[in-house]
């Protein structure tokens, strides 16, 4: 029986190997910039980067230390297959260890930091990695959590620490003296990376990434954004500084906390776009946000950028529309969909997506673009009918029909097929499709829901996990809450349900605007009734929360914790742990 959803069991090409596209540049391109980064310590930089000492790093230097920390892991016992969790700063040494960590085989663990420690642990006790390479104060925190990091055998740090751990300058030096090896020659299945997502949505899991899934995900970023040689990006995404790498890109490294995303100061982004001649930028709505509002209100031209792809969260039309204001006639704005295990998706260029900005206040979802054809793609995208138990085998029976609201499931060399050690994720996220000349593919349930229009494109309607079950049927909390975010007086608002599933009240959470009096909570609550009785949709909605401020995911601010939000409106309104009223 041959798996076939996943890469096929073969040697990989130089042109589908991330590290062989790396070296591909290193070789034929010594002499070009590879890396821009401030030539400050990190505490310093918030206050001094609009000085612009910055460093640069050419790919010839890069593969020079990749070459060296490759040849001195594998001196102090890294070596293929080792689990090696990664807790380092975004600066050249995080992309010089990864891709060293590539070339040898061993196997990155990430996860995003700002899941915060409890959550971390968790991620990394699951793994049981051989080997840690962190900042001193990551190695303090292995120190002070010893069994988390019990199977932990080579410790690595980028700076002099207090206990047995190799440093980084020293690996490198071991290295430098190394007798060369023979390449190592990998194959398409090897796993690659471990990368947790971030929990923002459910428990965090370990995305297993084998090396032909991640070159088959740089294949469709490069068809969806149409990127040449040469691009200047600044990276903000660690992930995406990988791709741009990879792409032969100059990557800037900006001044960007990758904790914390959403407190970029604008100003001095701008400042860094316009000294490099940045032409791509991929960030989140976190940070596009306040660079929208600062070159709207500034009246700041962004005369490089010919690339902007918002991800990692829903887009604010508002904002990507002032981004475009700002850019040339040629420039292009891209919103892009996808998750950890099936990045990315599809994606929308903004000429098309303002003209979605009506259908999204009249109820029908936020439009997050089409996926490449599949006359010209390897993976398939479609809906399938709403469960909330595993679905062990496929049927097209599953799909739903034109136009209905479903769950996005897709399948390609793309989408991983595995949770690290976690087969009850597994059991719940992937279905077996046994095929016709004896194959099987495997299909990843991504756990929104959308619906798909006319023209092929998916319009995201909520979270499966987070829609409201009420007597009379579903909600979905995206449809309903664009509706209410029409009103002028609203941030942002939020849907949830109290009580049993099946049984539950649709309550709206809303936050104010900025200069709204909480005072005036009582008329717009009036006009936001009034205004969800003109649609079927939202006629249900008849109880209304204001909330000082949402429970949010820390790094993109934006991604709404509806479950926390319900169970505080749940005891707002007076509804017990087990749903019913008290």
């Amino acid at each position: 029986m041959t798996l076939t959803s996943g890469s096929p069991d073969t040697d990989l090409s130089e042109q589908s190997d991330i590290h062989a596209r790396l070296a591909a540049y290193v070789n034929s391109s010594p002499d070009r910039v590879a890396i821009s980064f401030p030539g400050i310590s990190a505490p310093e930089r918030a206050a001094a980067v609009d000085d612009l000492r910055y460093r640069t790093m050419t790919y010839g230097e890069l593969g020079v230390r990749v070459r060296d920390y490759a040849r001195g892991f594998a001196a102090i016992g890294i070596e293929r297959g080792t689990k090696a969790i990664v807790m380092l700063r975004p600066d050249p040494d995080l992309y010089a260890v990864l891709f060293a960590l590539f070339r040898i085989g061993a196997v990155p663990v990430v996860v995003d930091p700002g899941m915060g420690v409890r959550r971390m642990l968790h991620c990394f006790r699951s793994v049981g990695a051989q080997a840690f390479i962190g900042i001193p104060k990551a190695h303090l925190v292995r120190l002070l959590a010893r069994g988390t990091f019990s199977t932990v055998r080579i410790s690595v740090s980028t700076g002099r620490i207090g206990w047995d751990a190799h440093t980084l300058g020293a690996v490198a030096r071991q290295g430098r003296k190394a007798v060369p090896t023979l390449p190592i020659a990998h194959r398409a299945d090897d796993l690659l990376l471990i990368a947790f997502t971030t929990g923002s949505t459910g428990p965090a899991k370990g995305v297993e990434v084998t090396r032909a899934g991640l070159a088959a995900s740089l294949r469709v970023v490069e068809r969806l954004h149409d990127r040449h040689d040469g691009f200047r990006s600044l990276a903000t995404v660690p992930l995406f500084g990988l791709f741009d790498l990879a792409q032969g890109a100059h990557i800037v490294l900006g001044p960007v906390d990758p904790i914390r995303v959403r407190d970029a100061d604008p100003a001095l982004l701008c400042e860094v776009i316009e000294h490099f001649a940045v032409s791509d930028l991929t960030a989140s709505p976190a940070l596009l946000g306040p660079l929208s509002v600062h070159v709207s209100e500034r009246g700041t031209g962004l005369p490089t950028l010919l690339r902007v792809i918002s991800m990692g969260a829903p887009a604010k039309l508002e904002a990507l529309a002032a981004l475009r204001a700002a850019m040339p006639s040629d420039g292009t704005v891209y919103t892009t969909y996808g998750s950890t295990e099936a990045l990315p998706l599809t994606t929308l260029e903004w000429d098309e997506l303002a003209g979605t900005r009506d259908a999204t206040a009249s109820g029908a979802g936020s439009c997050v673009g089409r996926a490449v054809p599949e006359s010209d793609a390897d993976y398939l995208v479609r809906l399938i009918r709403i469960h909330d138990d595993a679905i062990p085998v496929w049927s097209d029976d599953l799909l739903v029909a034109p136009g209905e609201v479903g769950e996005i499931v897709a399948t390609g060399p793309q989408i991983s097929d595995d949770y690290h050690a976690d087969p009850a994720a597994v059991a719940r996220a992937k279905i077996v499709e046994h095929r016709a000349d004896g194959s099987v593919r495997l299909w990843h349930r991504v756990g929104d829901l959308a619906r798909q229009d006319e023209h092929s494109r998916l319009w995201f309607c909520g979270r499966i996990s987070q829609r409201v079950r009420t007597a009379g049927g579903d909600m979905y909390t995206v449809m309903i809450e664009r509706i209410f975010d029409t009103h002028p007086a609203l941030a942002r608002s939020a849907l949830v349900g109290v009580g049993r599933p099946g049984a539950q009240v649709p309550v709206l959470c809303y936050e104010l605007r900025d200069g709204v009096d909480p005072g005036e909570r009582d008329r717009i609550e009036r006009e936001l009734w009034r205004h969800g009785q003109q649609r079927d949709m939202t006629a249900k909605v008849r109880v209304f929360l204001w909330h000082p401020g949402f429970p949010v995911d820390i790094r993109h601010n934006a991604k709404i914790g509806r479950e926390q939000l319900g169970r505080w409106a749940a005891g707002v309104l007076g509804y017990g742990t087990d749903g019913g009223e008290r």
